[in-house]
């Protein structure tokens, strides 16, 4: 077993029974892929891979995607082999309660594993955007006779991912950008899960990908390992295009039922596995087999991994004797850190006697403001850059003739800006923010749940948020969307009441490393709801605060508001007030960032023992119950909204301050 090519075919055929094993031991998953795929893999992970396994974090690591994260058990092989931390305890627990080998891939559970996949298509896109990282960063920080920001971003992709949307538009926007060091190989086996693809999908791949600007390479033989190294070493050497390596694989190889939807996603059986191990010469005993020749053999990336990584430090020191400004800058913004006073003379842009100001305003200037002092700020808008107010002025632009630019421009393609914002984000070195207006959210969701699943800081940008855009109607007015976005678990959603409180708005997204933020603007003209120095407008950091009160300490009814409505809760609490009424006006921008406050903090501002409380929101009244409780009030919408300027649908509507006031005495006498 010492020649080479039996040397690859016994480490693929490790990769393949691998697969197989687990599944059967865990009685489901996916062996299909894994056993087809095995050779692409494998060619790619070995002779091509720059990655340290004792360091799954080094920056100028090559990003690898498994875009069909049904196939995990590949990629679990691949990182057990290769000496990452995932001993082989792990692969026996496969799909298990507590292991490192859930059923789908996902970020930061598993060492090596770039990033969530699953959901098809989005690996595709996240990984799209990786390579306009490393673009960015490489034009922004490379010097001559220093590239120290130089690799590569593949992925292998299926026939399923390519079917997705979401993949047809982030391909459309990677081949426009001439994302050179973007590299796909196509796992082209023919059959999903209903059959054969050509029930759905008979479309010539290869002339889509070349209309798109791609590199399109085969098709292949999957198998021919030699044809596979050669086409990986025609796409790197291409550097104005994007590639698709087009390869023919046999899904479930080596299997009674290989080339079949059986064996797509369920275990091959006793008889069927026995089977397989017969015709490709494996042992039937024992079960996760991983022949000494193979461990070695594979375990080689350990040493490589480190080689690499040690000159690429040499690489940096030089970098950062020449450069050490930049050369810090860029450490910091790898780490994630923001800059020492970043965030100085926010409060100062919005004195006492700013004008009315719609929030989408107010957010291009905190916008405008922090990008002077966070380099890392970058983004664009779904070809609403002027609407959204989210054009960072000076600062160029990503593609065309430039890549150093800030600004992005990610045409009329919602679902993939927000997986490409991921993608940069999960790359690191970057903040990178998206925009388009809060109806356009629903094409976004799949990627802002996966950045709420990894944890990522990608910030969304939403405007024309209610029935407040008015006349262009409800096609366009987002009614139960704020709902829809506070229901994704560890998104923090902040819908800021004026212009104050969006500079504060944008402050807590910055400083959430812990997830996505969803910031929502308004495109109405807002006043500032107080006359101070904008101190009080600090209270947005903990989700909730009191922003006005009357009468005693303890109220008799609380009024809540979120966002542009919150006006009118202030000007119905001082309606009450002049009837002798004591009231408290609660801004509550975020229902997150307040749910995390202590309970004690909570208590504060919304006291247990006041039961008439009445909250006001442009959006369906759904929700809101968990703040007012079952004997509450809540003004808002109950349908969609209508085509009419702004001022008249509230009105129409009932969203006005005599509406919550009158909602506040009815409580009152009630009780």
């Amino acid at each position: 077993m010492n020649d080479q090519p039996t040397l690859d075919q016994l480490s693929i055929n490790t990769l393949r029974f691998l697969a197989a094993d687990a599944v059967q031991k865990a009685k489901s998953g996916h062996p299909g892929t894994p056993m087809g795929a095995a050779p692409l893999a494998y060619t790619l992970w070995q002779r091509f891979l720059k990655h340290n396994p004792r360091n799954p974090a080094w920056p100028d690591r090559d990003r690898f995607v498994l875009s069909p994260g049904h196939a995990s058990m590949l990629l679990y092989g691949l990182l057990h082999l290769t000496g990452y931390d995932l001993p082989l305890e792990e692969l026996r627990s496969f799909r298990q309660w507590g292991s490192k080998t859930p059923g789908h891939p996902e970020y930061g559970e598993t060492p090596g594993v770039e990033m969530t996949t699953g959901p098809l298509g989005q690996g595709f896109a996240h990984a799209v955007g990786m390579a306009v990282a490393e673009r960015w960063l490489a034009e922004h920080y490379n010097r001559p006779g220093h590239a120290i920001i130089d690799h590569h971003t593949y992925a292998l992709v299926s026939d399923g991912d390519l079917q997705e949307g979401v993949a047809s538009e982030a391909a459309s926007l990677a081949g426009t950008l001439k994302l050179g060091k973007l590299i796909f190989l196509y796992d082209d086996n023919d059959i999903q899960i209903e059959g054969s693809t050509d029930l759905a999908f008979a479309e010539n791949v290869a002339r889509r990908f070349d209309a798109y600007g791609w590199q399109v390479l085969g098709p292949i033989d999957g198998n021919d390992l030699g044809a596979v190294e050669a086409a990986i070493r025609q796409a790197q050497a291409d550097a104005a295009r994007p590639s698709l390596i087009v390869c023919k694989t046999v899904i479930g190889f080596g299997s009674p039922e290989q080339g079949t939807a059986k064996v797509h996603g369920e275990p091959l059986g006793d008889a069927s596995l026995r089977a397989a191990k017969g015709v490709l010469d494996w042992p039937l005993e024992p079960a996760f087999y991983v022949p000494d020749v193979v461990k070695a053999h594979m375990g080689q990336a350990v040493a490589r991994g480190r080689i690499a990584e040690e000159d690429w430090q040499e690489q940096f020191a030089a970098y950062a004797a020449a450069y050490p400004d930049e050369a810090a800058e860029l450490v910091g913004q790898l780490r994630g850190d923001l800059p020492a006073d970043w965030d100085a003379g926010l409060v100062d842009l919005f004195p006492a006697g700013t004008p009315l100001m719609a929030s989408r305003e107010s957010s291009g200037k905190v916008l405008n403001a922090l990008v002077q002092r966070v380099h890392a700020l970058t983004g664009g808008s779904a070809d609403l850059a002027p609407s959204t107010k989210t054009h960072l002025a000076g600062y160029g632009d990503f593609g065309w003739d430039e890549y150093c630019g800030h600004n992005m421009h990610f045409g009329v393609r919602e679902h993939a800006m927000g997986a490409i914002v991921n993608g940069m984000a999960l790359h690191g070195g970057l903040i990178p923010y998206s925009a388009t207006f809060l109806q356009f959210a629903d094409y976004m969701r799949p990627p802002m749940r996966l950045a709420a699943l990894m944890g990522i800081r990608a910030l969304y940008v939403f405007t024309h948020d209610s029935i407040g855009l008015g006349e262009d109607g409800p096609t366009h007015q987002p009614v139960e969307h704020l709902l829809s976005l506070r229901a994704i678990p560890n998104l923090t959603v902040i819908r800021p009441a004026d212009a104050r409180e969006t500079a504060e708005a944008w402050r807590a997204a910055l400083l959430n490393r812990g997830g996505p933020t969803a910031l929502i603007f308004s495109r109405q003209a807002l006043p500032l709801l107080s006359d101070d120095d904008g101190q009080q407008a600090k209270g947005l950091q903990r989700g909730a605060y009191i922003l006005w009160q009357s009468g005693a300490s303890q109220p008799q009814v609380i009024l809540i508001g979120s966002g542009s409505e919150t006006q009118f809760a202030l000007a119905a609490g001082k309606q009450l007030a002049t009837g002798g009424v004591s009231v408290r006006v609660v801004s509550m921008p975020s229902w997150e960032l307040f749910d995390r406050q202590p309970a004690e903090y909570r208590e504060s501002v919304l006291p247990t023992e006041v039961r008439a409380r009445v909250a006001v929101e442009a959006a369906l009244k759904l929700g809101w119950e968990r703040y007012v409780g079952l004997d509450g009030a809540v003004v808002g919408m109950d349908g969609f909204g209508a085509s009419a300027p702004a001022n008249v649908l509230y009105e129409k509507f009932g969203i006005t301050a005599e509406a919550v006031a009158a909602a506040a005495r009815k409580l009152i006498a009630q009780e």
